[in-house]
């Protein structure tokens, strides 16, 4: 089940966090403070009472453009259509507050996420050199036109 993640939340999302990415996760601290930014749209994703995964958006309303910040699930839940699940619940919250245009990095030797946002609609726009640290992988800059991605939904629904 996907719901709007909560505070209460943080301690299974630090969990998920560091085993996702063990070089270069995010503080206890900075993600605190996106669970309760002004323009932040968190998910978690919970099976059987766990949290396995976890999403997140920064969006302004009425702003033509959104980004991706995260999106994260445990090992053993990855391959199953969940982080398509979480993705496409922050497309449709991207959309509904206005955004046009979704921004995203994803880190060049993560293929799996790659053509995940490959698969939806996300063009590459760029990289940016060494920019995850301390592993100094490139990230991919990836682009999102919401309006072409809502129009193909309902043409396939």
């Amino acid at each position: 089940m996907i719901r709007r993640a909560t505070p209460a939340d943080l301690d299974a999302i630090m969990a998920i966090e560091s085993a996702s990415f063990p070089t270069d996760a995010w503080s206890t601290e900075t993600m605190a403070a996106e669970l309760a930014g002004e323009y932040s749209h968190y998910l978690v994703d919970e099976q059987d009472g766990d949290i396995v995964g976890y999403a997140g958006l920064r969006s302004v309303r009425g702003s033509a453009d959104a980004d991706i910040q995260t999106i994260a699930l445990l090992e053993a839940h990855r391959g199953a259509g969940r982080g398509r699940a979480l993705l496409t619940e922050l497309l449709a919250e991207a959309s509904a507050r206005g955004a046009r245009e979704l921004f995203l990095e994803v880190r060049a030797d993560n293929p799996g996420a790659a053509g995940l946002y490959a698969s939806e609609g996300f063009t590459e726009l760029g990289r940016r050199p060494r920019y995850y640290q301390p592993d100094g992988v490139d990230a991919i800059v990836m682009r999102l036109d919401l309006r072409a991605w809502a129009a193909a939904k309902e043409a396939t629904a």
